[in-house]
């Protein structure tokens, strides 16, 4: 997975120097980022405080592992009933 050149806490200043009244273009222009970006931010992120943001990347990288553990599960589960169906 790519890293963010950004921290969450980085992106959630940034929407709320937009949210004290600094235009889109002014900010995409300061900080480097496009405004496509800004705005997948701002879906993201928007509302957030720095806290829910940590928690909710911890969240997502617990949901990655535990669809990857339940990914692996299914795998050896059809490995077995493959198994056993060739034996009989």
């Amino acid at each position: 997975m790519k890293r963010s050149r950004f921290t969450e806490e980085q992106i959630i200043k940034v929407l709320r120097e937009h949210e004290a009244g600094v235009k889109t273009a002014d900010l995409c222009r300061k900080h480097g980022i496009s405004e496509a970006t800004f705005y997948n931010w701002k879906s993201k992120y928007g509302g957030m405080e720095v806290s829910e943001a940590r928690r909710l990347k911890a969240l997502e990288d617990e949901n990655r592992k535990l669809k990857k553990l339940l990914a692996e599960t299914m795998l050896d589960n059809a490995m077995l009933k493959d198994l056993t169906s060739k034996k009989w």
